[in-house]
């Protein structure tokens, strides 16, 4: 993978293709992942409704006064989660064979149906992107992406892997799989299979607020190396008391957060989820690049 979070570092013996292997963490987080061996065991569950009164505010005028034509809520989230683990490089570790690494790249997977009906295809797009994107950059990038499995699943890599691997006899494919899971924790899995794999990424987003409910608590997968779910509620009216008693409606989302708590400690959570709700009050900070992410102190 392009070393797009730390570029010039050179890769030392112990790291993998798509990260470095931390060596100065807390002594507890080095014993941790053998105490708590699969990131299942290891969930942590939260969730934060957060108000968009600007945000939808934002969304209209980026509509009309850019090219961003069919800019969404969504887009919004997603580059503020970039913005959030480029800031917090904490948010960007992840632990395989029991050992903790620092992603050298952000890259987020969503979930895309193709068509809003049962028998809709599912399948899932996962991009890469530079720490030092800007919204437009972010917008582009998943507009393009999003167009193109929607018009095609079948050309999705991720679809294609699939295909060919359930063409497998059940036991062949489960003698595959077992192999590739144990590659993984290696840090032999194909470079190949890693780009196209939505389980090996920085975050995992699902809009479960589109299909018209509110947001649900995803498990974590055991299989790949992503350590955070994010699941974006629809959009709700509630009633917030002003400071003069009185009650006003204001429209929210409630976001639903699983993590995986062997990358970081709770006060680091808590401090970048109450920065990714500064972010999309105030969304306007995404139109600027940022100049450069944040290096991981652990490294």
């Amino acid at each position: 993978m392009e070393n797009t979070v730390y570029p010039g570092r050179k890769r030392m013996r112990g790291d993998r293709h798509d990260s470095f292997r931390i060596r100065k963490d807390d002594p507890f987080f080095s014993v941790v992942p053998h105490l708590m061996r699969n990131r299942t065991g290891s969930m942590v569950f939260f969730e934060e409704k957060i108000e968009i009164t600007h945000l939808e505010q934002f969304v209209r005028r980026m509509r009309r006064e850019t090219g961003m034509t069919d800019l969404s809520t969504l887009h919004v989230v997603m580059a503020a989660a970039v913005r959030l683990i480029a800031l917090h490089p904490g948010l960007n570790r992840y632990v395989s064979g029991r050992k903790l690494y620092a992603r050298n790249h952000i890259a987020l997977s969503i979930a895309v149906k193709n068509t809003m009906s049962e028998t809709g295809q599912d399948t899932t797009l996962k991009t890469l992107f530079s720490p030092t994107d800007s919204l437009e950059d972010i917008w582009k990038k998943l507009h393009d992406g999003i167009a193109a499995v929607k018009n095609s699943a079948q050309n999705n890599g991720a679809y294609r892997t699939a295909g060919i691997l359930r063409r497998l006899p059940v036991c062949l494919l489960r003698f595959v799989v077992f192999v590739l899971w144990h590659m993984d924790e290696a840090g032999l899995m194909p470079e190949a299979i890693h780009r196209v794999s939505p389980f090996h990424t920085s975050a995992f987003v699902v809009d479960i607020g589109s299909t018209g409910i509110g947001s649900v608590y995803h498990h974590l997968y055991d299989f790949g190396t992503c350590p955070i779910f994010i699941s974006v509620g629809k959009k709700e009216t509630t009633f917030r008391m002003s400071r003069h008693g009185i009650a006003r409606p204001v429209k929210t989302i409630n976001f639903r957060f699983v993590v995986d708590e062997r990358i970081c400690d709770g006060y680091y959570y808590a401090r970048a989820m109450r920065h990714f709700r500064r972010i999309l009050k105030n969304p306007d900070v995404l139109l600027t690049s940022l100049p450069s992410a944040v290096p991981d102190p652990w490294l």
